[in-house]
């Protein structure tokens, strides 16, 4: 704290009050998390780690206040490689961030949780069909018959004139490949350090405080198993659908019946949440999983034996038989859920008038951008390879039909819901516009009376700032609107069944040219490229640029903020490690004699949240929070309503006994008031939650101060602890933290 440096700061003595700042979104050095240049490390690792400032002398004064910080920006994404492969797997983030979006209704719960798990085991399913789909179908079934395709391609030729049997189980190894590498990357330890517990009696019984307390390993393992079983499985189906062509034997439609037990074996199990949710100490169920999983591996074992001994003849010609009706099944199961899931939440949200208009269906709205990113990355990916294996010449080789018509379905409605919701964006912002405006112009004309002539130029900067942050109350009900529109992209790939591509139906039934709609499927598979690549650049600039790092994290920190509950091959979760380290952190100081003033920013302040649920009585009585650019209230209490609400936000103060001081400005996109707006039109709130927010003005003034060029900087999301009412709100917790001095004895004359 820079103003404050001559009362913060030195390594602390007992009864001393320590400040503990936890920065938010994205990466942050310690140095500027503290505003101080000379620190050192006193626990943690690289990754996860507290820092001080550096110890000058050995002598400090008592009653002090010490600077402390941890910095967990690493945990989320910490090295390049680790955030491209974010990228990747931002599907199956995305669709485990949906199960914590659930409302909190007992008698739907078990519903939306068991639908969110088979959304997310459709995802894996089309992982796999995606590696399916370059292997076999382009290259193994399609290519090696292509003399134009192989020429020149030796690390090809050599399977061409093979038996059609030999080169699908060779080629079968690449989706197999694929899904070893998802379950490998999956098993890597989710905790590697010593966690802490805090005691159960005395953590709290909300839903909130169950992340990191609760051990997700053993469901994780469970889930893990389910899915590599359902993917083995998958492999098997699509070989075996291909082998039917050839006409049923009764090997064929024995293994046949015995993949599909398999997958539907994985689908009871995902619906049934009192047997996959077991405790950690109930371990029964994880035998059954692994057993599963292990009838699946060796099934695809006897399959890929089956398919090299089986005398029956292939059909010629076309693409791999099967596999264009098994990926449009898939797309019409996925709506199908989609369907499903917005009927429960329809059904199960809660409706109040003070709600913003779709509330509650933010599971919805995620799941759907699951899937269509899903999509999205496999019929690229089918696409890409398509076009490599064609040379730019689609006539001039046999993979000219290339990609399945559910992927040319796929991208056309993919293309279909972006454009619309980017048409309803546009005439959402247009009209709201006026609306936001005038809002922002009487909190402006509060903040600043009578201003100045020359001011107006820096008025009109603010009252923008003030209506674009007013612009994110609109998203969910937009995202909710793509999702509707997604949804119903994935159910027009049916229409593949009739052997109808987009260009041609569309000209026969609504008139609009073939040539238009191909080069529109073109256009929009190039723009899903060009999406990718520009995640993956950003998963790299990340690490260049601090202001885009700040952008970037904040979707990694939103998604891996939560444990995996619905798909184990997202990205492991870091509030497992942040949250107990807090606790213990704080655990020990507090045993030391000191006091804790936990201060926590943007993402910060939910970590924060957390922790002081996880805290002893005992413990608390000794903590302050204090929280600044929080979303608690206005992202994710609107996101995660059961696990954000106003009985867990009046617990945290409850249990810090009310000192507890949040700071937010009208032009920060993302954080905000968490219990009491204090907006000069509202009526003043009453009780110990009116105290806790304060609204900061912001810029501190719209007039450029004596000794400087421009005026003061608009600050929006960013951090406060630079700000002299960060200071001021700081020492006055501090105080409220310090007991009362009493008078000492009389002196002797």
């Amino acid at each position: 704290m820079s103003d404050g440096s001559a009362r913060w700061g030195g390594p602390g003595t007992p009864d001393d009050v320590v400040e503990l700042r936890v920065h938010g979104a994205a990466s942050a050095s310690a140095g500027e998390v503290l505003d101080l240049p000379r620190i050192e490390q006193v626990a943690g690792d690289r990754s996860g780690g507290f820092y001080r400032t550096r110890r000058c002398s050995d002598t400090d004064d008592a009653g002090q206040v010490t600077l402390e910080a941890y910095r967990w920006g690493d945990l989320p994404s910490g090295t390049v490689a680790r955030t491209l492969s974010l990228v990747f797997l931002l599907p199956f983030m995305l669709v485990n961030v949906a199960i914590w979006m659930r409302p909190a209704q007992p008698g739907s719960d078990a519903v939306a949780r068991s639908l969110c798990r088979l959304l997310a085991l459709t995802l894996t399913a089309l992982y796999v069909l995606a590696a399916a789909g370059v292997a076999l179908d382009l290259i193994g079934w399609k290519c090696l018959t292509s003399a134009p395709c192989l020429e020149g391609r030796s690390w090809l030729s050599w399977l061409a004139g093979r038996p059609v049997g030999l080169r699908l189980a060779v080629l079968a190894l690449v989706p197999a490949a694929a899904i070893g590498l998802l379950w490998r990357a999956s098993t890597r330890p989710g905790r590697v350090f010593e966690a802490f517990r805090a005691p159960e009696a005395q953590v709290s019984r909300h839903r909130l405080s169950a992340v990191g307390q609760w051990d997700a390993e053993p469901l994780v393992g469970r889930l893990r198993a389910v899915h590599v079983a359902a993917a083995f499985a998958t492999l098997d189906v699509t070989l075996l659908a291909a082998r039917v062509s050839a006409g049923p034997s009764a090997g064929t439609v024995a293994l046949a019946v015995a993949a599909g037990t398999v997958l539907a074996a994985c689908a009871v199990l995902l619906c049934t949440p009192p047997l996959i949710d077991r405790g950690a100490t109930d371990r029964r169920l994880d035998r059954v999983t692994r057993t599963l999983r292990t009838i699946s591996v060796v099934l695809t074992v006897v399959v890929a034996a089956h398919l090299l001994s089986s005398p029956a003849r292939w059909p010629e010609g076309g693409g791999l038989p099967g596999y264009d009706s098994i990926l449009t099944g898939l797309f019409a199961a996925q709506t199908t859920l989609l369907i499903a899931l917005a009927a429960v939440l329809l059904w199960s949200r809660e409706r109040r008038p003070e709600d913003t208009p779709l509330f509650g269906l933010g599971a919805l709205a995620v799941a759907a951008a699951a899937i269509s990113v899903a999509v999205a990355y496999s019929a690229e990916l089918v696409y890409r390879v398509a076009d490599f294996l064609d040379r730019d010449t689609p006539t001039a080789t046999g993979v000219a039909d290339g990609p399945p018509r559910a992927y040319t379905w796929a991208i056309y409605g993919l293309l279909r819901a972006v454009l619309v919701t980017l048409v309803v964006v546009g005439l959402v912002a247009l009209i709201s516009r006026r609306g936001r405006y005038r809002t922002a112009a009487t909190l402006i004309a509060h903040d600043y009376p009578d201003p100045p002539a020359e001011a107006e130029p820096r008025l009109h900067q603010v009252r923008g700032a003030v209506a674009r942050a007013r612009f994110t109350e609109l998203l969910i009900p937009l995202a909710v609107v793509y999702a509707g529109l997604a949804g119903l992209g994935t159910a027009t790939t049916t229409i593949g069944l009739l052997g109808l591509y987009p260009a041609g139906a569309l000209e026969r039934f609504a008139g609009v040219p073939a040539d238009l709609v191909t080069f529109a499927v073109a256009f929009g598979s190039w723009v899903i490229a060009a999406i990718i690549l520009g995640l993956v650049l950003g998963g790299i600039f990340a690490y260049r640029t601090v202001e885009f790092r700040r952008h970037v994290g904040v979707l990694w920190d939103l998604g891996t903020f939560w444990p995996r509950a619905a798909h184990p091959f997202a990205p492991p979760c870091y509030a497992e490690r942040a949250v107990p380290e807090l606790t213990r952190r704080i655990t020990y100081l507090v045993g030391r004699g000191n006091a804790v003033l936990l201060t926590g920013h943007s993402y910060g302040s939910v970590l924060a949240a957390a922790t002081v649920l996880q805290l002893p009585p005992a413990v608390s009585n000794r903590v302050a929070l204090l929280t600044h650019g929080s979303p608690l209230r206005r992202i994710y209490a609107r996101l995660f309503p059961a696990y954000i609400d106003d009985e867990v936000l009046h617990e945290i103060g409850a249990r810090v006994g009310w000192r507890w001081v949040n700071l937010w400005r009208d032009t920060d996109p993302i954080g905000g008031w968490v219990l009491s707006a204090h907006l000069p039109t509202a009526p003043a709130p009453v009780g110990p939650a009116a105290a806790v927010d304060r609204r900061l003005r912001d810029p501190a003034d719209v007039v450029t101060p004596p000794g400087d060029s421009v005026p003061p900087p608009i600050q929006g999301h960013r951090a406060c602890e630079s700000d002299q009412r960060f200071v001021e709100a700081a020492r006055e917790l501090v105080e409220r933290l310090r007991p009362p001095t009493e008078p000492g004895p009389p002196r002797a004359e």
